[in-house]
């Protein structure tokens, strides 16, 4: 199955209320803000998260602390976020975790549980790979 996934972005954690409240897959980054270019720098892609409503999940999310510890001097979060429909949500970020394993992810970076998957990802694709494909893994069980 193929996805192809348009990332907007990028919004500064002090302007997330421009984030938009669709369905889909959002990207946490540590970022810096050049006030003369009016850009933003993205240094590491640390988490990736979906959701029914990506605005209000993060604003709202749990691990906004765990997020901030990776930010050094002049240095912030910054979100992307890309539009994927309900039922494909976490087949799609399963893939783009799995893919970019980010420090703050947890499941998912050394699984993958869905059949064969094609991401094509086109828009704001900083620290993303653009076009992939991911295979079921086999589940090891650890003692």
């Amino acid at each position: 199955m193929t996805y192809t996934v348009n990332i907007d972005g990028y919004w500064r954690e002090n302007a997330i209320s421009g984030i938009p409240s669709h369905s889909g897959v959002y990207f946490v980054y540590v970022g810096s803000y050049n006030a003369s270019s009016g850009t933003v720098n993205l240094h590491k892609l640390i988490y990736i998260g979906e959701s029914v409503n990506v605005k209000n999940r993060v604003a709202n999310h749990e691990k906004w602390n765990d997020w901030k510890k990776h930010c050094g001097p002049g240095q912030q979060l910054c979100f992307s976020t890309g539009f994927v429909s309900s039922s494909s949500r976490n087949r799609v970020e399963t893939a783009y975790i799995f893919k970019h394993k980010p420090v703050e992810n947890e499941e998912y970076k050394y699984s993958f549980p869905f059949d064969e998957t094609t991401v094509k990802s086109i828009g704001r694709t900083a620290l993303l790979n653009s076009y992939f494909t991911v295979r079921r893994t086999q589940q090891s069980w650890y003692a």
